[in-house]
């Protein structure tokens, strides 16, 4: 019997509806079933039976080969009937799907959401009144007392009282849209048992979508996306005053094109740092990196003799073919970028030292060695064929953002698709647990260090490109602080263990994209700092605040 106003279904009512669906749907799928029992069904039935045979090496050699033979045999048989079937059996698919659109919106889903919006309205008119009589009967317990300890009872008693209140509302809702999604889903899995869990584009999105709805979490969600959408928010507000206070557009094709040349080197360098972070690590280093990286590719790449000297030396490459010292110019930012990194994985990985410390050690012998080695001194531009040969622009499109883009794939691929990625979030989450699951710890903290070694060497490399040389000890300072951060707003968390490339991606952007707009606005350079480090401690604020939560 309906409650309330007559729209609000019971159980029984319910099942009402649906009954014809499940009658209709459901002869239909018995004789589906009947048709692929020896076809399909048995042909999914003797592939894993081959394919369990394959992997056991239990069973003699030539009785496998024969019991794999005999069960080859009978899967032909099976597809055999699988296609005599097949078209009848997709009629019969095609016809109970038009009748579940036709019917089941229709007759079934659109009432039952009706009826729980109706229970949703009477849920909390109920929690109203139930509030309304709580609260009358507190202040009327409170006329009745005068003393303090019995009033901070009465008071205490009336707090629980309209907390089980409010639980028991929110416990109604979660039933109600329980209710509904269950709903929602019977459909899919109607289609689900009729197609052997084969869904069209438009019906995955569907799913996803009202999956997302279902566990969306307004807490969840701030703290997962609250820094993004004031920054985007900030971001617009910049857009709108940039042509009012400077009369020039932010967002036109080239200043995109701009953001995007700055951001690729330093993706590179985030990319690296990132893999450090997942395991609970840093460096700060990376600055010093960039610098020395720099100094070896202009000294390389140099447009004639290098007037300046290393050590007392004068270097001479102009002998070597140009193309030969671009390549050597990257061996060599690689090479050296990658040598002091695994000095510091070796100290964090065999000594357990913190990377805060082994990173801040390579950041000081890097700075005083090429300070001292160069005297502090730049060492002029590189020799203006080569960033045309390693960075052209094609029709007005800097290259060097393909550069980054193939860095992002490639770093993806180790992350999520080979076993020293799956071993690298094992060992960010729990490294004693890793350790005893047979996973190398020092291994693959080894392994974070040198891959963060070679992006920072391509990363310099191509810096030195874009800003045709000008290397010295000094360049890339402060450089760490922008990956890392980029890295943290992004998503990757100094929990360990926690972390996307695709955020990675988007920290960067965010960071080039917020500088170049501040800069862009006639911000003044040390502001823009502060609005570095507000940005970086709200994110690793909210990071906090997701692994309180967890805990």
């Amino acid at each position: 019997m309906a409650k309330g106003n007559g729209k609000i279904l019971t159980a029984e009512q319910e099942q009402k509806l649906r009954q014809p669906i499940e009658d209709y749907v459901g002869k239909i799928q018995e004789k589906i079933d009947s048709l692929r029992a020896d076809g399909t069904n048995r042909a999914v039935a003797l592939q894993n039976s081959i394919d369990a045979l394959k992997r056991d090496r239990s069973v003699p050699k030539e009785e496998k080969e024969n019991r794999i033979a005999e069960y080859k045999a009978q899967l032909d048989k099976a597809k055999a009937v699988e296609a005599k079937n097949k078209d009848e059996v997709s009629k019969l698919i095609a016809d109970a799907i038009t009748y579940l659109k036709a019917h089941f919106d229709k007759d079934y889903y659109q009432p039952l959401k009706e009826s729980c919006e109706q229970e949703k309205a009477l849920a909390k008119e109920t929690y109203s009144q139930k509030v309304a009589e709580l609260e009358k009967e507190h202040k009327n317990n409170l006329s009745k007392i005068t003393d303090h300890q019995e009033i901070k009872d009465e008071k205490y008693v009336h707090k629980n009282r309209m907390f089980d209140a409010k639980m028991d509302l929110e416990k109604q809702l979660q039933q109600i849209k329980d209710r509904r999604h269950a709903a929602f889903a019977w459909q899919y899995h109607l289609i689900d048992l009729l197609r052997l869990s084969k869904f069209t584009f438009m019906e995955s999105q569907q799913q996803k979508l009202e999956n997302y709805l279902y566990s969306f979490n307004r807490r969840t969600f701030l703290l997962d996306n609250g820094l993004y959408i004031a920054i985007i928010l900030i971001f617009i507000g910049l857009c709108i005053a940039t042509p009012i206070i400077k009369g020039v557009p932010l967002l036109t094709y080239n200043n995109i094109l701009q953001i995007l040349q700055q951001a690729s080197p330093r993706m590179f360098l985030a990319l690296g740092v990132a893999g450090l972070i997942l395991l609970t690590g840093t460096d700060l280093s990376i600055g010093r990196m960039v610098g020395m990286g720099m100094t070896t590719a202009t000294i390389i790449m140099h447009q004639g003799i290098n007037t300046g000297m290393v050590f007392g030396h004068v270097f001479d490459f102009t002998g070597m073919p140009l193309g030969l010292r671009v390549v050597f110019a990257l061996f060599m930012c690689i090479v050296l970028c990658t040598c002091f990194t695994a000095i510091a994985g070796f100290f964090t990985a065999r000594f357990k030292m913190h990377p805060f410390i082994s990173t801040m050690a390579n950041m000081l012998v890097i700075f005083g060695l090429i300070t001292y080695a160069t005297k502090g001194v730049s060492f002029g531009a590189i020799d203006p064929a080569i960033p045309k040969m390693i960075i052209p622009r094609l029709n007005g499109f800097p290259t060097i953002i393909l550069w980054a883009v193939a860095a992002i794939l490639i770093v993806w691929f180790i992350w999520n698709k080979t076993t020293f990625g799956k071993n690298l979030y094992a060992v960010g989450g729990n490294p004693e647990a890793a350790s005893v699951s047979g996973i190398s710890v020092f291994g693959v903290t080894m392994g974070a260090f040198i891959l963060a070694g070679i992006l920072y060497g391509f990363g310099s490399w191509l810096e030195c490109a874009r800003m045709v040389g000008s290397g010295s000890a000094a360049y890339g300072q402060g450089w760490e602080m922008d990956a890392i951060a980029a890295c943290v707003v992004g998503g990757v968390s100094f929990t360990g263990g926690i972390g996307k490339i695709s955020g990675v991606v988007v920290g960067v952007l965010i960071f080039t994209v917020l500088i170049y707009s501040l800069t862009t606005l006639g911000i003044d350079t040390n502001l823009q700092f502060v609005f570095e480090g507000i940005i970086i401690i709200t994110a690793v604020t909210l990071d906090c605040l997701k692994y309180v939560q967890k805990k």
